[in-house]
């Protein structure tokens, strides 16, 4: 199912499921992402197919790509479960933005879907489990979106520059 997102790039956002080939386009920016070392608990050294397994989730998960109206994929957001069994009433997701997207709306729009999609799949909250603090620009976004920190792990996460930082817990209850 492809479902638009916001306009204001470039005639707006396609989010559509993702097909085999679309991580050919993901795995460029999730390497640049992830060896970043500054907003994802991955491994810096993660190798393609690593990437690939934690990144395409399978159903009931779901992973999505956003393109650009060029067809372009710009970004990518995997969703599914938190937890399994009494605990998987409540959905999580990840998100990356390719440079090339940033601040162009593409989170935003790739928030906005799984919000909808977690709704719409009869989740009752959403919980990101490790939004790194110093990543303010989503914070931010995910704040706008309706989220809420709920706790702060306190240098948990050791980001390659500023050092010991902590990990955000945040949720929506729906």
């Amino acid at each position: 199912m492809a479902v638009r997102g916001p306009s204001g790039i470039l005639g707006g956002v396609l989010i559509r499921e993702t097909e085999p080939a679309d991580w050919a386009a993901i795995w460029p920016f999730f390497r640049t992402i992830v060896r970043a070392g500054e907003t994802y608990t991955y491994p810096r050294d993660v190798g393609e197919e690593q990437g690939r397994e934690l990144w395409m989730v399978p159903p009931p998960g779901r992973t999505v790509v956003a393109e650009d109206s060029e067809g372009v994929v710009i970004g990518s957001a995997k969703m599914h479960a938190n937890h399994m069994g009494g605990g998987s009433h409540v959905a999580t997701a990840s998100f990356m933005v390719a440079p090339e997207g940033s601040g162009r709306g593409v989170g935003r729009a790739l928030g906005e879907h799984v919000l909808a999609w977690a709704r719409g799949a009869g989740y009752r909250a959403m919980q990101f489990n490790a939004v790194v603090e110093s990543n303010t620009r989503a914070v931010a976004l995910w704040k706008s979106l309706g989220f809420e920190i709920m706790a702060t792990l306190p240098e948990a996460f050791h980001h390659p520059e500023l050092g010991y930082t902590g990990l955000h817990v945040m949720y929506q209850k729906f």
